[in-house]
């Protein structure tokens, strides 16, 4: 498996089939939507990114729910969240300044700004902004 642009990047890849065997379908193009042939293009979204070890590993999800909008559980409050367009999700990527390896937080971005001290204004301040500069 690779992804179109990044075939040289050093990824692994895999995507989640679990869910899809739990399924029942309905029609034949539904089915073909969970389970793709061999060797087709498909449209996927990224679900997960680790960067803990090298190869950075990639997990995707081809589920129609999920290409539609992605929805998860804030790493702080817990509540769904939507990742992707409408949503007000932030995917945090924290990493250390000594070494590899990094960690991944996603977030409602009111739960982010609410833990930033309210002596530091201007970070705050950027919480709320972060991904709406236009």
């Amino acid at each position: 498996m690779e992804i179109v642009g990044y075939e040289n990047v050093g990824l692994s890849v895999s995507i989640d089939m679990i869910q899809q065997f739990s399924q029942t379908t309905s029609s034949y193009d539904e089915l073909l939507a969970l389970f793709p042939p061999i060797g087709s293009r498909i449209d996927a979204v990224i679900e997960q990114i680790h960067r803990w070890h090298p190869p950075v590993s990639v997990r995707l999800s081809i589920r129609p729910g999920d290409l539609e909008s992605l929805v998860r559980s804030c790493d702080f409050c817990g509540e769904p969240i939507t990742l992707g367009p409408g949503g007000d999700a932030l995917v945090l990527d924290s990493r250390s300044s000594d070494g590899p390896g990094s960690h991944t937080v996603i977030c409602h971005r009111h739960c982010l700004a609410e833990r930033i001290r309210p002596e530091n204004g201007g970070e705050r301040a950027r919480a709320w902004k972060i991904g709406k500069m236009h």
